[in-house]
């Protein structure tokens, strides 16, 4: 069986990931290691071999002669990145088992390794092969701090093995920069809880159903809507809608629409999940998002 091939390799199961020291003597170098463990019985879950001598990696992809067998002799040995390819990676706190959080490592630890191989929560080691991670834009108003979509966002990736490795980077509007865009002795806000102030300026919330007066509403469609219902009338306003403009976007966005209550929105380069949007909602744009760009699968 041929090696797995293609950028952002990373096993599916940790547990195909064999750590061994080789002999004193033995090069990292394939014909010296196909050598040294051609016919030698190996653990029917084992793929991938982490090889290490004095300080150096590589790292190979093992076939064995049965994958039914509990053990079977090792039948084929292919090189996959060697030592000067190869950077190892000790993070105590790491789930190696998330492909978002290998390339993070890498990116971070090892930008210039080919392949990271990475010893972490619970001294288990995974590896990222090439990684490539998409970087996906999240779109979104502040406060609250911190950002919160781009917090869940994260928080998902951390959690979730089936997701390629994706890279999350903010793209948020401040309200009191929009404010200043838009200058106004007082501002009609959507909702108290956001904690949104505005330096200079009289503050009022939407939610609390104050008295009107001759505001300026900073919101979107549903805070239009909802203004119209307490006082008959549109105000002056600023849209902030996340939303916005996202068919235009340079790569793929994530962001946020409070028109939507209960489900998710997708179109090319887009993702929209409703304005209080579960973890699960979250999940589902990132992984309509990361099948728009490739067909990844763990290896």
């Amino acid at each position: 069986m041929s090696a797995p091939a293609g950028p952002n390799l990373v096993p599916n199961r940790y547990r195909g990931v064999a750590v061994t020291t080789m002999p004193p003597g033995v090069a990292l170098e394939q014909a010296a290691m196909r050598a040294l463990l051609l016919g030698r019985d190996a653990y029917r879950r084992t793929r991938f071999v982490v090889a290490r001598s004095a300080g150096q990696t590589a790292l190979l992809h093992i076939t064995r002669a049965s994958d039914t067998e509990l053990f079977s002799p090792i039948v084929a040995v292919e090189m996959l990145a060697g030592p000067e390819e190869c950077a190892f990676v000790v993070d105590d706190e790491a789930d190696v088992s998330i492909p978002s959080v290998l390339a993070a490592i890498a990116h971070r630890r090892a930008p210039a390794a080919r392949a990271v191989i990475v010893q972490g929560r619970y001294g288990h080691v995974n590896f990222i092969l090439e990684p490539r991670a998409l970087t996906i834009t999240v779109r979104e108003v502040v406060p609250p701090q911190p950002a919160k979509l781009l917090d869940q966002a994260r928080r998902v990736l951390a959690v979730t093995e089936s997701l390629r490795p994706i890279e999350l980077v903010g793209d948020l509007t401040p309200l009191p920069e929009l404010a200043e865009d838009h200058p106004a002795e007082h501002y009609l806000l959507p909702c108290r809880g956001s904690g949104g102030e505005i330096p200079g300026a009289t503050v009022s919330y939407l939610d609390e159903h104050p008295p009107r007066a001759d505001w300026t509403l900073l919101g979107c469609a549903r805070s239009r809507q909802i203004h119209r219902w307490f006082y008959g009338e549109d105000p002056p306003m600023v849209d902030f809608c996340p939303k916005r403009a996202v068919e235009s976007a340079a790569g793929p966005v994530l962001t946020k629409c409070c028109l939507q209550e209960e489900h998710v929105e997708s179109g090319p380069g887009w993702a929209s999940v409703p304005w209080g949007a579960s973890l699960d909602h979250i999940r589902e744009a990132l992984e309509l998002l990361a099948e728009q760009e490739s067909s990844w699968a763990p290896g």
